[in-house]
């Protein structure tokens, strides 16, 4: 059985601030640190760590003893002209279309279809007939992107979940079917 982790990164000052961050490179803040060595300890060892490739992403997969891979199909959603902006500055309207349409893009961004193509791609490529425990760090639109792919629903759950800086979701692949054991697990939260 291979067991999938998907991690969120640490906190950014973006984060704390409410902002959204996308493809814009944030180091984590010294909370975030804090919260990747958390998970660290909390997720334990781990075979293989494949990352974003954003700063943040990397200096979470450092907190675990582990090669990491790159791989770009685990990069934030692209928020184009909206990266950076704040979260509470988004007209309500705009809220509503991008919650009711998959294939809704922010102006010169990514939808969450065209981000669950990617994700999906990259799960279908994990070798699902080794016993391995694969860290995934990645951020919050990936992990609902895979998490859709888990339950085999439309990528519009995304709206319906959250995901706290540096939790982490797990997913067995022992068969066709890929089961979800954990979700938004937090080194507070363990149980």
């Amino acid at each position: 059985m291979t067991k999938v982790t998907l991690l969120r990164h640490g906190q950014t000052d973006y984060n704390a601030k409410g902002l959204l961050q996308g493809r814009i490179d944030n180091p984590l803040n010294d909370t975030g640190l804090l919260q990747a060595q958390r998970a660290a300890d909390t997720i334990g060892p781990v075979d293989q760590i494949i990352s974003s490739p954003l700063q943040r992403a990397i200096q979470t997969a450092k907190a675990f003893d582990a090669d990491t891979q790159i791989d770009e199909n685990w990069i934030e959603l692209d928020y184009g002209e909206w990266d950076g902006v704040a979260l509470k500055s988004i007209k309500e309207e705009t809220w509503q279309e991008w919650k009711a349409d998959p294939s809704f893009k922010p102006p010169k961004g990514e939808s969450l279809e065209e981000l669950g193509k990617r994700v999906r791609l990259s799960l279908k490529n994990i070798e699902k007939s080794t016993d391995q425990h694969l860290l995934i760090v990645t951020h919050v639109s990936p992990i609902k992107a895979a998490l859709a792919w888990a339950l085999d629903v439309n990528d519009s759950i995304s709206w319906r979940t959250r995901l706290d800086t540096a939790s982490f979701t797990q997913i067995n692949l022992d068969s066709d079917t890929p089961v979800l054991t954990k979700f938004n697990h937090t080194a507070e939260n363990r149980n």
